[in-house]
């Protein structure tokens, strides 16, 4: 069978057998490429286009760094370039410089083809994508499935050290709760033009942000050991731990029947009410996809409560100047989580790594989104100091 697949105004493919055939209408030249890797170089190629060096085939063509660059900014932008010589120019190693027509022309009469160009999105989605491929690796790589153990109980002082963490929790919650009459209101009207609106939309949403930063700091402050540690470390643990430890806080609220995070109980935002309020879905899409992966685990809230404590004691985050004692502190929650996971889920020998392993997914995230994160935050608004030095506000 011949599948005949268009690909533009001035070309098309066949594919017959498994051999794929380009036929540009206006030069009438077909370019013959082979399912399967491509060749193996031997040193010596020479791009097609332009007779430098080639590096290898790329966008199914033999190119160099330089015209495979060029023709992926092309194609990205949808770039229209001009000839003055009529569209006639020889193309080699100097004129390529010269002429971004005749370049792009030689591009495609070579037999490169926009379908292999990747956008910015499906880049993201890969190299997330590859990320997990090797966090699951490194956790099955390290840890090795054991025989179910018999069932033993938490320690007295564990036990009280979860139920502590959890109800900490619920107090900092229910003075959010609390707070929330004082939040702008979201807007009614839907006028996605209206500056006033948008701004609304983005103080919501900045204000909202603040209130959870305090959550997490009075959180913080009640940690056994926390105020311990010099202020200096204090803040070089807050620092980077509370975007991530807001992105834990968000997947904790994702509801997958309605695909929204729910924040106070009853603010419900979708991807949509996010892109309203001025953020990104570069940034938006990772956020709801950490958070689907997270509601994957059914986690309960003394889980959540260990993995923000452990979050919080990370010794090697930027400016930690007591590595040993802040390890020290961290201790006594990761060996607690084991044994409450052990207990919960004695036959899931793998849980423990794997929610270690979204720790590292976060840093990921965290990191590439962090001044999106900051963005959220109000410049004139009084923060207590600590709050203030956490959230980058200059007063």
């Amino acid at each position: 069978m011949v599948h005949i697949l268009f690909c533009g105004s001035d070309r098309f493919h066949i594919e017959r057998k498994g051999v794929v055939i380009t036929i540009n209408h206006h030069y009438g030249q077909p370019v013959k490429r082979k399912k399967g890797p491509a060749p193996k170089m031997l040193g010596n190629e020479v791009c097609s286009v332009c007779g430098d060096k080639a590096s290898g085939f790329h966008y199914n063509v033999l190119s160099c760094e330089g015209c495979k660059g060029f023709f992926r900014r092309s194609v990205i932008k949808s770039a229209q370039y001009n000839c003055k010589n009529s569209g006639r120019c020889e193309m080699d190693m100097y004129m390529r410089r010269k002429c971004q027509q005749c370049r792009l022309r030689k591009c495609r009469e070579a037999g490169m083809l926009e379908q292999c160009v990747l956008s910015e999105e499906q880049i993201r989605v890969k190299k997330m994508k590859k990320q997990h491929e090797d966090d699951t690796a490194r956790s099955s790589a390290v840890v090795t499935p054991t025989p179910p153990q018999e069932t033993v109980a938490l320690e007295p002082q564990q036990q009280e050290m979860i139920e502590k963490l959890v109800a900490m929790q619920k107090q900092c919650n229910k003075r959010s709760f609390l707070d929330r009459p004082g939040v702008t209101p979201w807007p009614q009207s839907q006028d996605l033009l209206n500056r006033e609106v948008r701004q609304q939309r983005f103080a919501h949403f900045t204000e909202l942000a603040i209130m959870s930063v305090q959550e997490i700091v009075d959180f913080a402050k009640q940690l056994p050991g926390f105020l311990e540690l010099t202020r200096e470390d204090q803040i070089a643990l807050l620092k980077t731990s509370t975007i991530e430890i807001m992105l834990l806080e968000t997947s904790r609220r994702y509801n997958p029947a309605i695909d929204s995070i729910t924040f106070l109980k009853d603010f419900s935002y979708n991807k949509e009410d996010f892109a309203k309020a001025g953020l990104q879905f570069e940034f938006i899409n990772p956020i709801f996809e950490f958070s689907k992966g997270m509601n994957d685990l059914h986690l309960d809230e003394a889980e959540y409560a260990l993995l923000i404590a452990i979050n919080i004691f990370s010794a090697d985050r930027p400016n930690v100047q007591d590595h040993d004692l802040v390890e020290r502190l961290q201790q006594p929650y990761v060996d607690a989580l084991r044994s409450y996971i052990s207990i919960k889920r004695p036959n899931d020998h793998l849980m423990f790594p794997r929610m270690l392993m979204k720790l590292v997914s976060l840093r990921t995230l965290s990191s590439v989104h962090s001044e999106q994160v900051f963005a959220l935050r109000l410049q004139d608004k009084k923060l207590p100091p600590l709050l203030s030095e956490i959230w980058d506000v200059n007063e």
